[in-house]
């Protein structure tokens, strides 16, 4: 099911914004005034973060067995280090290592030298499908979306949410028009509006609006039902957010 957003709402959304005196992130000096005007002293982000302490808490704790057996099963598989670290922009355009079990293998792109055809299509779509440096071990954590276990981390330091946009690199936040920026507002998440309303062929910019969106509408209610509808997902075994 793909999310529909208002004409009005997607006509707001793609209007460049009237600033662009932005952080090294991009972001605006209007995207910071009208996210904390409409959100700073909401009790909303109290219980935002109060929910992500305790599920990401309760998580890693009720999930260490599993935790260590993936950790296990990659230090088995040659081809690199258990944990995969890369720089992504969080909050307000800061930069952070997030944390993913590692499915390719090590120093791919000195091994593989140039990325293998449709590997290029990340700037327009989210995921590469059949990227043949994934190693056996990570096509199973990617469709299961275990790679992303380790993100509870980030979210434990409040570098991430368990709800919010989808945290983005930063070369290809280099390339966004200013309008784009928006998304940076609040804290990236595990998941999102537009993970679970996932299209292979919407693209990179059509996604944004869907985060933008979510940014504009954001709320425990919205929040409880994208945690809902991703935990559908992951039982359908649909995976790869």
């Amino acid at each position: 099911m793909q999310a529909t957003i208002p004409h009005a709402a997607t006509e707001r959304l793609t209007r460049p914004r009237t600033s662009e005196h932005g952080d090294a992130g991009g972001r605006t000096s209007a995207d910071a005034d009208s996210a904390e005007g409409r959100h700073g002293a909401r009790p909303y982000f109290i219980l935002k973060r109060a929910l992500d302490l305790t599920v990401a808490g309760l998580f890693l704790v009720g999930l260490l067995p599993v935790l260590l057996m993936i950790a296990l099963a990659l230090r088995l598989n040659p081809g690199g280090p258990v944990l995969f670290r890369q720089y992504r922009v969080g909050q307000h355009g800061r930069p952070f290592q997030m944390l993913k079990f590692r499915t390719m293998v090590a120093d791919r792109r000195a091994r593989a030298g140039p990325p293998p055809p449709g590997v290029d299509d990340r700037r327009r779509v989210h995921k590469s499908p059949g990227d043949p440096r994934v190693t056996r071990p990570g096509r199973f954590l990617r469709r299961s979306c275990l790679d992303e276990l380790p993100q509870l981390w980030n979210v434990l330091k409040g570098e991430m949410s368990l709800v919010g946009p989808r945290p983005e690199l930063p070369e290809i936040v280099a390339l966004y028009q200013p309008w784009q920026h928006a998304r940076h507002a609040v804290n990236p998440g595990l998941t999102g509006w537009w993970q679970i309303n996932r299209d292979d062929t919407r693209l990179m910019h059509q996604q944004t609006e869907l985060d933008i969106y979510y940014v504009e509408h954001q709320s425990l209610k919205l929040d409880l039902v994208i945690l809902l509808r991703t935990m559908g997902v992951l039982i359908r075994g649909l995976g790869a957010f």
